[in-house]
């Protein structure tokens, strides 16, 4: 039997993968295969990227994104080098300007006083909220690709009993996931070729997205198994968001009036994204309510695409400003 030979592991400097934090590596990370990395590192395994360099006054957090699992924001802060004040200061402005639950400093070092500093605010602040320290390094065997790590050196205060229970917890999310996709794919058979509604492949997420017509926007199906309901929305994304949203609201009685019911009109929080929505409660883990819950959404999306579609190809953010604070 041969003796197996082994290369030997090499650390690799951050700034020859990326040179720019903001140029290079947050754009990395939000790709979806990094983030499912990162998601997996921190045990937020339904990390979806919202928004890169989302505003928040005068200041713009790397990274935001939704966590298909609770539906709660997650800020991502990024800094390839030691930490330091500033950096945490931002972290905690964003997660107030964004209405976050969880929160995410990603550098190349922790120094120990900042570490210590996260440690208390997971310790004092609310359960419901989540700060974690994580170290990125990068990886290389002789000249293979450089591999990147993501470690955990400061998180909530039950996480880690959470993660000696991750092959439980991952089966959760599997579960989940699987319940996901097993209503999608019921819902799917119940479109019909005359709803004019565009066959989507079913994914093991919360929400189903279908075409607007629109650049920035999208109409969504959701399910939320839960708080037991379904919604179906109009959302408007990115920099043109606040705007369309304005301009659409004008119309408001009219959009209502031929649509037949009230909608929620939702300026969410993290300031770069809107929705316009209607939610119908229902109890989404009875199997039998399934084809109601798929009939309801379908009516309502293309309700949607009637009142909204020709609305949205006419929009133009430049016809709408912003009233000036006296």
């Amino acid at each position: 039997m041969s003796v197996p030979q082994f290369g030997s592991l090499k650390k690799v400097d951050l700034r020859d993968c990326w040179e720019k934090e903001d140029r290079d590596f947050t754009p990395w990370l939000a790709e979806p295969e990094n983030i499912r990395i990162l998601g997996k590192a921190i045990g937020c395994e339904m990390l979806e990227v919202i928004d890169q360099e989302a505003g928040v006054g005068r200041y713009s957090a790397d990274i935001l994104c939704r966590d298909d699992d609770d539906d709660s924001f997650v800020v991502i802060e990024n800094q390839l080098e030691k930490t330091d004040h500033s950096h945490l200061g931002q972290l905690i402005t964003y997660a107030a300007g964004l209405d976050a639950k969880t929160m995410v400093w990603i550098v190349k070092e922790f120094t120990e006083e900042h570490r210590a500093a996260l440690d208390w605010l997971n310790l004092h602040t609310d359960s419901g909220f989540q700060f974690f320290g994580v170290v990125v390094e990068v990886y290389k065997i002789g000249d293979s690709e450089p591999a990147p790590r993501f470690e955990v050196v400061s998180a909530p205060n039950d996480w880690t009993k959470s993660t000696r229970q991750s092959s439980r917890k991952s089966k959760e999310v599997s579960e989940l996931q699987a319940e996901y996709l097993n209503f999608w794919n019921h819902f799917v058979d119940e479109i019909d070729e005359e709803s004019g509604l565009k066959k989507v492949k079913p994914r093991p997420r919360s929400y189903m997205r279908f075409n607007s017509g629109g650049n920035n926007t999208n109409f969504n199906a959701k399910i939320n198994f839960r708080d037991n309901w379904i919604q179906v929305d109009l959302y408007l994304k990115r920099e043109t968001s606040e705007a369309y949203f304005h301009l659409l609201e004008e119309q408001r009685d009219q959009i209502e009036s031929e649509l037949g019911y009230a909608l929620n009109w939702e300026d969410w929080p993290n300031g770069k994204s809107r929705g316009v929505l209607i939610r119908k409660e229902i109890d989404t883990n009875d199997p039998a309510q399934w084809e109601a819950c798929s009939s309801w959404l379908i009516k309502n999306l293309i309700s949607f695409g009637n009142v909204f579609k020709s609305r949205i190809k006419d929009l133009d953010a430049n016809e709408w400003q912003p009233e000036e604070v006296e």
